[in-house]
């Protein structure tokens, strides 16, 4: 895992620790509350047009920045519980992904 991914897990396990979240951090618990920040990310593009999704006002911007890093933090937390390393499993399905879908621009 990147040093910088691992940085955060312990900063995410030590926040937890020092508020005594751990116990509440299980896999489904975590899981759940990863979705509902993924639809609070969703909410801020609900109704909007293609265009105006790729033209946020600064504020806008602002609020999908904070949404986006609550699921980054579930995520890293939900992954830390289960043992698993982030950037390896992305990785091995990057490779499962480019052997289902081949390219079609050669």
């Amino acid at each position: 895992m990147s040093t910088e991914l691992i940085e955060l897990r312990d900063a995410l396990r030590q926040f937890a620790a020092a508020r005594d979240w751990r116990k509440f951090h299980t896999p489904k618990n975590l899981a759940m509350a990863l979705i509902v920040e993924a639809a609070e990310l969703v909410e801020h593009f609900q109704w909007a047009t293609a265009a105006e999704s790729c033209a946020l006002t600064p504020e806008k911007a602002l609020a999908v920045e904070d949404e986006i890093a609550d699921v980054l933090i579930y995520l890293v937390e939900l992954a830390d519980v289960l043992d698993v390393d982030l950037v390896a499993a992305a990785k091995r399905k990057m490779a499962k992904n480019a052997e289902k879908y081949p390219p079609t621009i050669r």
